[in-house]
């Protein structure tokens, strides 16, 4: 039987400190998922010695993160637990996409407390505080700005990150026991998917431009489009798009693609 892997401070700690860096390499697609991996490899390398195994960690992480930045260092806290215990599992019982799951559904109801707190709350008090004595040329009105900001953030994000690693081995162990995890893990497939399909019509834009003078009428073809199914190009697009990367197409070929047929389409006056 392998020596069960112990997590030190010596790993966890650069993972507190790099939670700092979660806007530092922001993208469209993946938002703070990036920041979030890289925080994670310090721990992700002690778990898994064999590269395929690391890769495959590594894989694992390199998805879509977002939340308020002071609780992503309770997110990896609980990342940093769940990994841990997956590394060690020898029997087996441990499903790995449980690990994003959880992450991703803690994402959403994290990202609504903390921006109503520290966005909504922390900041208009220490500017309710400090502008005043600001604009007057008082540099205590500076101070007390940074210090109302900082010191709820730091204390949530240090006391936050021990609570996610510490408690989230008792957490897991529970909703293992009772059945919550397989759950939680089917759910968060399930929201992904709506969000998505409900992002579509707003962020897919189809327009048809397309005019017909027919028998004294106008044909516009858009509207005809429109009386079958509202958003039927956004989604028939999504589709084509999802099928090629599921091919394995190259995100950019997809991307110069559809840039050439929105040029040509323009140019043809359908769109």
């Amino acid at each position: 039987m392998s020596e069960k892997i112990q997590l030190t401070k010596k790993e966890l700690m650069p993972v507190f400190w790099r939670s700092y860096q979660a806007l530092g390499c922001y993208s469209y697609d993946k938002q703070q998922g990036i920041p979030y991996l890289r925080a994670m490899l310090p721990v992700l390398e002690k778990l898994y010695p064999e590269q395929d195994k690391l890769r495959e960690a590594l894989r694992r992480h390199n998805t879509m993160f977002n939340t308020t930045c002071a609780f992503v260092p309770f997110c990896l806290g609980i990342s940093c637990a769940m990994e841990e215990e997956y590394a060690n599992d020898t029997t087996g019982s441990m499903d790995p996409e449980s690990i994003g799951a959880v992450k991703i559904a803690l994402m959403g109801p994290l990202a609504g407390i903390g921006d109503s707190f520290f966005w909504g709350t922390f900041r208009l008090i220490a500017c309710g505080v400090a502008a005043p004595m600001a604009a007057e040329g008082n540099i205590v009105g500076v101070i007390l700005y940074l210090l109302l900001n900082l010191i709820p953030s730091t204390l949530t994000r240090w006391y936050g990150f021990n609570l996610g690693y510490s408690g989230g081995r008792k957490f897991l162990a529970r909703i293992q026991a009772d059945g919550t995890l397989a759950k939680l893990t089917e759910a968060s497939r399930i929201l992904a998917m709506v969000v998505i399909g409900a992002m579509i019509p707003q962020i897919v834009k189809f327009p048809l431009a397309l005019t017909l003078e027919m028998g004294g009428g106008t044909f516009v073809l858009q509207d005809v489009v429109n009386s079958i199914m509202p958003n039927l190009l956004p989604l028939l697009l999504s589709i084509a798009v999802y099928r090629q990367i599921m091919k394995g197409t190259k995100p950019n070929v997809i991307i110069f693609a559809l840039m050439a047929l929105g040029i040509v389409l323009t140019l043809l006056g359908i769109m």
